[in-house]
């Protein structure tokens, strides 16, 4: 019963080695509607982020004034 469990875990082992080793196939090139498209959306991201980011500026200005007392 021993050597039996013993040569189950060996195979698992030798299975879970030869997994992680195992290479995947190369991702199909982009074409150029989808290279634009990831372009678009990166742009995007990038003007929300921007919005975002003065939008906080504006709330840490207003909020520094209110607390010292500037007008």
């Amino acid at each position: 019963m021993n050597k039996i469990l013993l040569a189950l875990a060996g195979g698992l082992l030798a299975g879970v080695i030869a997994t992680s080793h195992a290479k995947l196939p190369a991702p199909p090139p982009k074409t150029d509607a989808e290279k634009s498209a990831d372009a678009a959306k990166a742009a995007a991201a990038k003007a929300a982020g921007a919005a975002a980011n003065a939008k906080a500026e504006d709330r840490a200005v207003a909020n520094y004034r209110k607390n010292k007392g500037m007008k």
